[in-house]
């Protein structure tokens, strides 16, 4: 498809929800505010790769940082409205992919028993 004929915002969007871990993190904060630690025990991704994510979608305005003057610091990440506004695209991606998607081991243990025939 000729890139031209896209939607800049359309193109824009895509870019942000299909860069890596980016719809999985929104997933995730929609649960409400997380600590870091939190967010990166649910995922496997990297603290170093988690914070550029997370920095990314706070650039965005999809997710906002807040520090709480505390001792030791405390500091969470929650969906702005913005980020919110994604729930309805994220659940229709959920139910897809409950109707559509095969999991990856379910997909390799069919092959070996259709090649172990």
């Amino acid at each position: 498809m000729d890139t031209s004929m896209l939607c800049p915002r359309f193109e824009k969007g895509m870019q942000i929800l299909s860069k890596r871990w980016n719809g999985l993190i929104i997933y995730q904060l929609m649960g409400g505010p997380q600590r870091f630690c939190s967010i990166q025990s649910s995922l496997p991704v990297s603290g170093r790769l988690l914070s550029e994510r997370l920095k990314d979608l706070e650039h965005e305005g999809m997710v906002v940082r807040h520090v709480y003057p505390e001792t030791p610091v405390r500091i969470e990440y929650e969906l702005t409205q913005k980020g919110l506004a994604l729930e309805s695209v994220i659940r229709g991606i959920q139910d897809w992919s409950q109707s559509w998607v095969e999991p990856e081991a379910m997909v390799l243990e069919a092959e070996y028993s259709q090649t172990a025939k």
